[in-house]
């Protein structure tokens, strides 16, 4: 299915080609999921939107990150309603934007506890969600939601969605790269320092002490044979 121009405004191909340039132009230090979530969720003309990693180790959902879903609900899929999601595994199979109904009858759906001490109490209804593979490797989800009232998605939002993810896909395994092979810390002192702060600055915003830093620094640079944090940062970004 091709887009129509009833289907799209000038405004949401506008906003399209944004996301797709700022996908192809974000550093691996930034998090393009809560960079573009909101932007997403405007072009699918949704209310909510959330989107997790999967740890091949644990098969969990992990690292989840929200646009208009209390942080705490994110808190609680992950430790307790995942064990619980009829349809996030029929979903991710599909590889492509697939509507939730299409995976679980709505009947059945509502019927459960994910439903109705998850879903429901936050709003979310209608549904829609997009998994993003590098071979059988997950890389990273879009889950997208519009409250009761709202109308189901269509066929244009599977055409958006399906649109974004080659770019999707790309910005993530650049940041997956260049993660690759360090601690969750050490990543987090990696990107900082390739943003220019000090060791003073990092130690504040991580709530750790400088010696800490600098351990951590050390077993990122031996990791990345670099020896300076200019050639780190050279990497980082």
């Amino acid at each position: 299915m091709n887009l129509s121009v009833s289907d799209i405004t000038q405004d949401e191909i506008r906003l399209f080609g944004d996301i797709i340039v700022q996908l192809e132009e974000l550093g691996p230090i930034v998090d393009v999921r809560t960079v573009l979530l909101p932007a997403i969720t405007r072009l699918i003309r949704a209310d909510y939107a959330a989107s997790f990693d999967f740890d091949e180790k644990t098969q969990l959902w992990c690292s989840g990150v929200s646009y208009n879903v209390d942080k705490s609900l994110v808190t609680r899929y992950e430790s307790w309603f995942q064990h619980n999601d009829p349809m996030t595994t029929k979903l991710s199979q599909r590889r492509v934007a697939t509507f939730v109904d299409e995976v679980i009858n709505r009947h059945d759906l509502e019927h459960t506890e994910f439903y109705n001490d998850f879903l429901r109490r936050e709003g979310m209804h209608h549904g829609i969600n997009l998994y993003s593979f590098e071979g059988t490797t997950h890389v990273g989800d879009l889950r997208i939601w519009r409250a009761k009232d709202r109308p189901d998605f269509s066929e244009r939002e599977k055409v958006l969605l399906n649109g974004i993810e080659p770019f999707f896909r790309r910005a993530l395994l650049r940041q997956r790269c260049c993660s690759e092979g360090l601690t969750e810390r050490e990543n987090e002192v990696a990107r900082l320092v390739a943003t220019g702060a000090t060791d003073k600055e990092v130690a504040r915003i991580l709530g750790i002490g400088i010696s800490t830093v600098r351990t951590h620094l050390r077993r990122v640079m031996d990791k990345k044979g670099v020896t300076n944090r200019a050639k780190l940062a050279s990497i980082i970004l």
